[in-house]
């Protein structure tokens, strides 16, 4: 079974790998989700789905499936302009192969791999069924409206497995009123931001590839031209996925798709974590990422765990984690709905996302959020509410306790006059679940700020002197997020001995204009000062030597690994919006190279001419420079649509 790391994200093969990859026709391929779940009773081989007229398979209501068997559109003169040499490297496929005919064939899905085109059987591509919550309310049959994934892939350096998928590849039975496309200008966006999360090592789905479709016009709120992304992920499946067999009462289904996560996604039921006797202490607990699996909870207080709990608490776990993630980088998905929520504990499906500019809790980067459901301060608690649903849907299992493989209920559900009883067990056990995620969230949470501000250990007081209070700071003073951690990695001690030494220093930190001036300078530069002073205390302490000094060389080894993970460029709405229009309307595809180069090496002081993983990079100085500087000033907190 494929390694899984503990926070959801994949494990990346030693850049000292013998392994050199695959070419694609000896890329191991399986096709475990179809060979384990049932698909679309219209379509019930891949055969009936392939004799089918490709027009024929268009949108309607699916029962009692999980996927429908649909082969990408065929596209004419596909236009290869870019692709991830880190995805490359992880999916296991050799480089090179990204300069082949076969390889441009397959990002654009011309081409299927495992399938016997004479005798019509082998592997095949597929759409998923799944319903959703959107803005908070069912929004029914949703699904795979414009992806059709290929086949999984095990790379053997990592043994990591991921599924390939095509976005933008036509209409499938779950496409409702759209037409099956992606145009190019969010297909850019996702191309670079779901690289972009992956270096920054926030757990996400990838993206292989970026085709442009030249005879393909799509229609948004205007004609744009279309595209594909190749992206891939360790499993697909959503929230949204177990929402839709709720809403139709199906049972059996819902029990087959525990059992495909638990044992397929997650590697086993004996994976799956136990219940933390603590949740306000983790620390003392089992590991929040993992515990040790029982039937049974121990002690007496509750011993209706079942493995269906354990499968909510992975899951809730996951979520909890990547929240935890995007706070602390700043990041907004722009649309958690139950749909766009990953069971693995991705980050899935980019819309109208963000990485902050001037720090701003309420900051949504969707423009048709008039609630602001979606902003930066409210995406934990809607992760939670997404998973509460979750729970909704698999509440009957879990509420059964050691009861759930009772044979009466597993084929008629739970007994007359028995329904108070197991409603109000799952619930405690949704409660209970809710716990771990506040402490799951916060430790992760401690974890990447204590980094994020240079500290080695975290103390309780940290939360509130220096974590809240930078954020309060940031607030007030309407201060970029991003540069104030990079700026704030590069700072030395020594550099703020006095209250003068750390005022003047502030202004590090200040846009090129200035304090915005509603805001009194002195001010601002005395407030800065405060917290640096605080902050200079908890280096001194934490990285002090038994005669309470800080050597020049532990001061180097902190600034060093501040800079590790505070980075230097992230893909800011304006940037993209400018790759954009230099690739759609001057034909600079270049362009693409360089941003995604960047957004592969984050972490970097500079790129141009430098020597990154034994390559040299030739680049764009300038480019460089006006892309981790300020932004442009009315070009921030962007917003945009979810149209794409």
């Amino acid at each position: 079974m494929a390694a899984r790391l503990s926070n959801g994200a994949s494990s990346p093969p030693s850049q000292t790998s013998s392994y050199e990859g695959a070419s694609l026709v000896d890329l191991p391929k399986s096709w475990h989700f179809t060979e384990s779940l049932p698909a679309d009773a219209l379509f019930p081989t891949p055969a009936d789905s392939h004799k089918t007229a490709r027009d024929r398979i268009r949108p309607r209501q699916v029962q009692n499936a999980i996927f429908t068997w649909v082969r990408p559109e065929e596209q004419k003169e596909p236009e290869l302009l870019g692709v991830s040499p880190a995805a490359l490297r992880d999916l296991g496929i050799k480089a090179g192969e990204e300069k082949t005919d076969d390889f441009r064939q397959l990002v654009a899905g011309n081409k299927l791999y495992g399938w016997d085109e004479e005798k019509l059987e082998g592997g095949y591509p597929w759409a998923q069924c799944y319903g959703g919550f959107q803005f908070g309310q069912w929004a029914g049959q949703l699904g795979d409206g414009r992806a059709i994934s290929l086949f999984e892939t095990t790379n053997p350096a990592s043994g990591e497995r991921y599924e390939l998928q095509l976005k933008g590849s036509g209409l499938t039975p779950y496409s409702r009123f759209a037409d099956g496309k992606a145009v190019l200008r969010s297909s850019i966006r996702e191309f670079v931001v779901s690289e972009a999360l992956n270096a920054l090592r926030i757990p996400t789905t990838r993206a292989l590839s970026l085709t442009l479709l030249p005879h393909s016009n799509v229609l948004r709120e205007r004609v744009e031209p279309g595209a594909i992304v190749l992206r891939f992920a360790q499993s697909w499946l959503r929230l949204g996925s177990f929402d839709i067999l709720r809403a139709r009462g199906d049972r059996a289904l819902i029990r087959k798709l525990c059992a495909y996560v638990a044992e397929d996604v997650f590697g086993g039921w004996d994976k799956l974590p136990a219940r933390l006797e603590d949740p306000e202490n983790p620390a003392t607990s089992p590991s929040p990422r993992r515990g040790v699996a029982t039937d049974a909870t121990e002690g007496p207080e509750d011993t209706s765990e079942n493995r269906f709990t354990r499968l909510y608490r992975e899951i809730v776990r996951r979520n909890a984690l990547v929240v935890a993630n995007w706070q602390a980088y700043g990041f907004m998905n722009g649309v958690l709905n139950t749909d766009n929520t990953s069971v693995y504990g991705l980050s899935i499906d980019f819309g109208p996302f963000a990485f902050m500019d001037d720090f701003d809790p309420s900051y949504t980067p969707n423009h048709d959020d008039y609630a602001l459901r979606y902003s930066y301060k409210n995406q934990p608690t809607i992760i939670w509410w997404n998973l509460v649903r979750l729970g909704e849907a698999v509440g009957e299992l879990m509420g059964m306790g050691p009861d759930v493989d009772d044979p009466a209920f597993v084929t008629e559900g739970v007994k007359e006059g028995l329904e108070s009883e197991v409603a109000g067990r799952a619930e405690k056990l949704i409660l209970q679940a809710g716990e771990e995620y506040k402490a799951t969230f916060l430790a992760e949470y401690k974890r990447l700020m204590t980094a994020r501000l240079g500290l080695r250990k975290f103390k309780d007081s940290d939360f509130e002197v220096l974590f809240s209070e930078a954020l309060d700071t940031l607030e007030s003073l309407e201060l970029d997020f991003h540069h104030f951690f990079r700026r704030l990695s590069s700072i030395k001690l020594g550099e703020l001995a006095t209250e003068e030494a750390r005022e003047e220093k502030a202004s590090v930190f200040f846009h090129t204009e200035g304090p915005p001036k509603m805001i009194d300078e002195n001010n601002a530069r005395k407030s800065l000062a405060k917290w640096l002073t605080s902050w200079r205390e908890r280096v001194i302490e934490d990285w002090q030597d038994s005669e309470g000094v800080v050597s020049e060389a532990r001061e180097n080894e902190r600034i060093q690994a501040m800079k590790q993970v505070n980075p230097n460029f992230v893909p800011r709405g304006w940037i993209l919006d400018e790759v954009i229009r230099r690739v759609e309307k001057e034909d600079d595809t270049e362009v693409l190279n360089r941003i995604m180069h960047l957004a592969l090496h984050p972490f970097e002081d500079s790129w141009d001419g430098q020597t990154i993983n034994g390559i040299k990079y030739d680049g764009d100085s300038q480019e460089e420079t006006r892309w981790t500087a300020d932004p442009p000033k009315t070009e921030r907190a962007m917003q945009c649509s979810c149209s794409s």
